[in-house]
């Protein structure tokens, strides 16, 4: 693509040493960049692109996108922000590809992985191909395998990128996780979104947004940005529900699901067991029988949200139902590793997120039997919500096992400390500390009986733990697996 042809709708200061060049791509790293590519000189929190903009031009960029002017003899497209317009130049280069396909975004602090998967299931069930974006990476229609994306939104040039191999291979819809750090800073920039649902919105990334104000306000511009025509799908039961709807624009189509709180589509008689959850669903003025194999009040959740939207983009209720029906759990969302005791791998880590995992393990625990929590909190993040999450394991478990999870630069002591001021009482016998995340399972053999549940908190399906100097393999699904298949005693 010609320089001129892909910068001609976008809003530009100046351009400096202008003139006609072939543009192949669009690249933000001055190291991987490909000769040919425009390099976009972004600010990030720690580093500023335009310090590597010699080295990408060294290294074949062709053209730069920057916020000044610099020293160098390509083309300098300069802009008013790179960071919120990176999004303009690749939608461009990508031909708009979000134009050709059905999107869906789905945000909220808690289910947006479950909820995306689900709708994924709806989609297909009903005869249509659909793609997912998320957590997990991106996965095409019709193939289990993930690709890793890097972040749960990935950055512009790759969004695009993505979406547009999507589209060259004919498929009608995408579900997207779309997260709060994308929004703000305008990753999604550019996709037409056909519909948005919201799942919730309770602490989390407070390092980053500051106040739950500007989290909701980061939330809230996935709604702004739909266009007459779309639909919105929002948690009637969630505390910021009205505010959601509030920003929704004119022309776009409400639906509404929830439990406790008059809703378009809403649950009742909602019991739980071993299998999974069952429950009555009532869908304008009918009511439906709903099995699914999932379990736990959120799993509920998750599931009307996916119904909803469903029916929201025009599918059979009946379609969307069976879909529910037949989806087993997301990798690493209330996963079952291990039946006696019953061991569930979860990746909450928020207040919010660990409540809920342990309200719903709760429902499995016999009653003469043990409630076992192990979990930590991340290192460099929100540390406001570390001795909430230690006071809610404590009043909400019968036993505590505080451990690590990807403590990054920070001493994992440290962490651990935050996380016990939430506890009231650190008994020897229901709280435990071991801040090797490893060893913290292996204690598990010890501490858990035959009929106890035990739940794995905050890594889900993460293969890996990010260290000070290293990141290294580590699955906590795998290691559960191997400690509670060997009957050789761990001393605790």
């Amino acid at each position: 693509m010609k320089l001129s042809e892909l910068i001609k709708n976008i809003k530009i200061k100046e351009i400096i040493n202008n003139r006609e060049t072939d543009i192949t791509g669009v690249s933000y790293n001055s190291k991987t960049i490909q000769k040919g590519e425009i390099f976009v000189c972004l600010k990030g929190e720690n580093s500023d692109g335009h310090d590597y903009a010699k080295m990408a031009v060294d290294n074949g960029a062709s053209a730069l996108f920057c916020e000044k002017q610099l020293e160098l003899a390509v083309p300098q497209v300069i802009v008013e922000s790179t960071r919120h317009q990176i999004a303009d130049l690749a939608a461009a280069f990508y031909e708009y590809p979000s134009k050709k396909i059905n999107l869906i975004g789905v945000t909220g602090t808690n289910g947006k992985t479950t909820v995306t998967h689900l709708i994924q299931r709806i989609i297909e069930d009903a005869k249509h191909k659909c793609s997912l974006i998320g957590t997990l990476g991106y996965k095409m229609s019709g193939n289990d395998t993930y690709h890793d994306a890097k972040h749960t939104t990935p950055q512009a040039p790759e969004l695009q990128k993505t979406l547009k191999m999507m589209c060259d291979n004919n498929i009608d819809y995408v579900a997207m996780e779309v997260s709060s750090h994308a929004l703000e800073q305008n990753r999604v920039g550019c996709c037409d979104f056909n519909g948005a649902v919201f799942t919730n919105l309770t602490q989390d990334h407070l390092d980053y947004h500051i106040t739950m104000n500007n989290y909701f306000e980061a939330k809230a511009l996935l709604f702004k940005s739909l266009k007459a025509g779309g639909f919105a799908v929002i948690n009637n039961d969630d505390d910021y529900a009205e505010r959601f709807k509030n920003v929704v624009p004119d022309g776009v189509t409400i639906y509404s699901y929830g439990i406790k709180n008059e809703a378009d589509i809403m649950a009742s008689n909602i019991e739980f067991s071993i299998h999974g959850a069952k429950f009555d669903c009532r869908i304008n003025g009918t009511v439906k029988k709903i099995n699914l194999q999932m379990n736990g009040m959120f799993s509920v959740y998750n599931a009307l949200a996916a119904l909803c939207a469903g029916i929201a983009a025009g599918f059979c209720a009946d379609i969307c139902i069976k879909a529910l029906e037949e989806t087993k759990s997301v990798d690493g969302r209330f996963e079952i590793v291990n039946k006696q005791p019953l061991v569930i791998v979860d990746y909450a880590h928020t207040p919010d997120g660990l409540l809920n995992v342990l309200k719903a393990a709760r429902e499995l625990t016999p009653k003469d039997s043990n409630l076992i929590c192990m979990f930590g909190c991340g290192g460099d993040r929100d540390a406001t919500k570390r001795p909430k999450m230690g006071k809610i394991a404590q009043e909400s478990a019968d036993i505590v096992v505080v451990t690590s999870d990807n403590p990054r630069s920070e001493d994992p002591q440290l962490i651990i400390s935050d996380i016990l001021a939430g506890i009231k009482t650190v008994n020897t016998q229901t709280v435990y500390v071991e801040p090797d995340r490893k060893t913290a399972i292996s204690m598990l053999k010890n501490i858990a009986k035959e009929n106890d549940v035990v739940v794995l908190a905050g890594k889900g399906h993460e293969d890996y733990q990010i260290l000070k100097d290293k990141t290294i393999h580590f699955d906590d699904r795998e290691e559960a697996r191997k400690v509670f298949a060997t009957n050789s005693p761990i001393n605790v």
